[in-house]
């Protein structure tokens, strides 16, 4: 019987169906690297509040606890991406991790009398209102990270490092400049993801408008 021009083909009998992508396993290395982010901040607490909190040597210490968290926040996100590895898990701990190690060491060097509180609020506002403002236009797309956005963590991590360490001089002087600049680039990035994602929800209101 011939077959009509609009019915599906035969499947061939020695020709295996096209299998689907493997799901990665949610213990993968990308992950196991965000969870020792999350285990090192209890240890990188106790470390910066050792010994009265201002005792240089647990101060080095809890600078290399800190630093060795940053790093894999670095390299976890790469791993999943370039590996395949990426996982719903690792989605909602990595900013997790990444949020908890800032705030931690923040908050410590503010009850430690190191750095100002107006500096931590500035921050930790910025971060938990755009994470917020993420998830409010989610459903009309996702707002990328930019350049900006990159530096600004960089510049954050490595001054809030700075603040760890026990210096004095010009190197106390350069950290500060540092965390000035890291505050600056914390809120012009701030207002950047905003307007962005303003256009983005306007754009995707006047798109469902379209669509009735």
């Amino acid at each position: 019987m011939t077959k009509g021009p609009g019915a599906p083909a035969a499947a061939h009998p020695d020709r295996p169906a096209a299998a689907l992508p493997p799901v990665p396993a949610v213990w993968n290395i990308a992950n196991m690297l965000t969870m020792l982010r999350l285990l090192l901040v209890p240890v990188f607490v106790a470390l910066l509040f050792a010994d009265g909190g201002h005792d240089p040597k647990w101060r080095s210490v809890a600078w290399a606890s800190f630093a060795i968290a940053m790093i894999t926040d670095l390299f976890d996100g790469e791993i999943a991406r370039r590996k395949g590895l990426v996982t719903d898990f690792g989605k909602i701990a990595d900013p997790i991790a990444d949020k908890a190690i800032m705030g931690s060491a923040l908050i410590g060097l503010s009850v430690l009398g190191d750095l100002p509180w107006w500096v931590t609020a500035v921050i930790l506002a910025r971060e938990l209102g755009i994470t917020l403002m993420r998830f409010w236009v989610i459903r009309y797309g996702v707002i990328p990270a930019s350049r900006g956005g990159k530096l600004k963590t960089l510049t954050q991590g490595i001054a809030v490092g700075m603040y760890v360490l026990e210096l004095t001089g010009w190197l106390a002087t350069a950290r500060a400049v540092l965390m000035g600049l890291a505050v600056l680039l914390t809120v012009g990035t701030a207002l950047d993801y905003i307007g962005q994602a303003l256009r983005l929800r306007r754009e995707g209101m006047a798109a469902e408008r379209a669509d009735r």
